[in-house]
């Protein structure tokens, strides 16, 4: 572990000091993804003082890091997760948190999707983890809490009462506002009653951050719900950032062309517009989600239990979620990664599968898995052009999604670099900035990301021939290869590709206007 420094310690000029930590001999790459060549990082405390040339050989270290032959970059962020439950685990084994350290991710995102985390603004405490995370208000948490499971619109009395929780979240330190309008029952609200919540962020510094209402033709439909996103940013006045951004199904395949037009014509205009992305053909989701029509989870999980066991509105569920099945690829294409609760001997096997075995119909399998469970699922159903297409694009970053079931929380960071860096499409400076420098500026993430003097001692360190996922779809719980050492908060979690036991990352809050806390209920 680290000699513990002291951050303020006065450089004087023309001297070098006494460091904690001199990384040298590295293939260095700051967040904007420029090489910074011959360049070697003296560190003291939990930050970075120096960044030039020759540290090594003139100054004295309580440690150095010999990285000849290896990429030092800022430690990656990832702005979509769904590792809460990890990070607040009372497991310090999950709190360490290793699925994202081995992907060389120092700070990662909570609360996405519209489900918010409710711990720092209640007070709780919050134990030592592995990596950093920061988290946003969660607009279905806000309005579970307020209007409840119910399909109907928000009165203003409760309009009100979302704002001032909205508030009280950003008095706690969100970065932002998340909505999740697919899902039920944020997807019971109209536009306008995102916009009068977004223009509260707005106010705060945050960012609006939104899983679309539709990623395929469910609904309204993708091009439309991105039209609806871009339409909240611009009434509200806030920076959008498009979540886990796809086409999702046959029906929308060659649609990403229309939704970078859409985006380059916003920012055009002025507005700030941007996304992430995880590179799997496969999303990850529970039966419930993906295949229940909307309409049947008014009133919540139990409510549609009641209208499946009652043959009066069965029948109409069933149609509703063959329909479902059909745009998301069939039910060859419906891999199911976990039962919840579903009993067992469903999982790895297609929904298609399980259905020959009980000589069910794939919806009528849908239906039993959810009166006593459910399942989670990973969906195949985006094509290669539509992912290299939006992955190509300058506003884009990676984000994995990552939540359990999925290889995606173990694999998405060495499989971008896999799928286009190391086959020569595109350079390691295009990965760091799409992995460091571009969540950190979208974020508001002031003190990371960059490689720079001032700068808090989040790096990674990795073999540019071994970085590589390791998990896939039938295994997606194995770490990836090839992070040599990874710094959180100028402390070494990963040495020589082992955990080090070490304990160093931390809730990180956005510092609101102290008025505004003052005044926000």
């Amino acid at each position: 572990m680290l000699v513990s420094g002291c951050a303020s310690t006065q450089i004087a000029e023309h001297t070098e000091p006494s460091f904690d930590l001199i990384i040298s001999d590295g293939d260095v790459y700051d967040g904007d993804g420029k090489r910074l060549a011959d360049v070697d990082i003296g560190i003291i405390g939990n930050r970075i003082v120096a960044v030039r040339e020759g540290l090594a050989e003139r100054s004295p270290a309580s440690r150095n890091i010999d990285a000849n032959g290896l990429v030092v970059a800022p430690g990656f962020i990832d702005p979509h997760t769904h590792a809460d439950t990890d990070l607040t685990s009372a497991d310090s084994n999950r709190r360490a948190n290793l699925a994202f350290a081995y992907q060389g991710v120092t700070t990662l995102m909570v609360g996405n999707d519209g489900y918010g985390f409710d711990l720092p603004r209640k007070g709780g405490a919050i134990a030592p983890t592995g990596t950093n995370f920061a988290f946003l208000s969660g607009f279905g948490d806000i309005r579970g809490e307020v209007v409840g499971d119910a399909n109907r619109p928000a009165t203003d009395a409760e309009i009100a009462a979302m704002t001032s929780l909205l508030k009280r979240d950003f008095c706690a330190g969100a970065f932002g506002f998340s909505a999740g309008l697919y899902y039920a029952p944020q997807s019971f609200a109209d536009t306008e009653e995102v916009v009068a919540l977004a223009r509260v962020a707005a106010e705060f510094g945050g960012y609006y951050d939104t899983h679309l209402r539709d990623e395929s033709d469910f609904s309204i439909g993708l091009l439309a719900a991105v039209d609806e996103a871009l339409t909240i940013g611009r009434e509200a006045d806030i920076p959008v950032h498009l979540a886990h951004l796809k086409a999702l199904g046959p029906a929308v395949w060659g649609q990403s062309a229309d939704i970078i037009a859409k985006v380059e014509a916003a920012q055009a205009n002025g507005q700030r517009v941007t996304a992430d992305q995880y590179p799997w053909r496969a999303s990850g989701t529970r039966i419930s989600s993906a295949l229940v029509p909307r309409a049947a989870l008014d009133g919540g999980i139990e409510a549609l239990r009641a209208r499946l066991a009652d043959p009066e509105h069965s029948e109409l569920i069933l149609s509703g979620i063959e329909a479902n099945i059909a745009r998301r690829g069939g039910p060859e294409s419906l891999l199911i990664t976990a039962s919840l609760g579903a009993g067992e001997g469903i999982e790895g096997k297609t929904l298609a599968e399980v259905a020959r075995e009980r000589k069910q119909s794939p919806a009528e399998v849908a239906r039993a898995i959810l009166l006593i469970g459910d399942a989670r699922l990973a969906s195949f159903n985006m094509s290669s052009e539509d992912i290299e297409a939006i992955a190509q694009q300058p506003w884009v970053m990676t984000g994995s999604d990552g939540s359990g079931g999925h290889p995606r929380k173990f694999a998405s960071f060495p499989k971008v670099y896999e799928d286009w860096v190391r086959n020569g499409a595109q350079t390691i400076g295009w990965f760091v900035r799409r992995s460091a420098g571009l969540p950190a500026q979208t974020i508001g993430l002031g003190d990371r990301g960059f490689l720079r003097e001032g700068m808090t001692a989040d790096i990674v360190i990795f073999d540019p021939a071994g970085f590589a996922p390791v998990a896939d779809f039938r295994q997606p719980e194995e770490f990836s290869r090839g992070v040599r050492w990874l710094l959180v908060n100028g402390e070494v979690l990963i040495s020589q590709g082992q955990f080090t036991g070490a304990m160093p990352g931390k809730l990180l809050r956005k510092h609101p206007h102290n008025q505004a806390c003052r005044t926000a209920g």
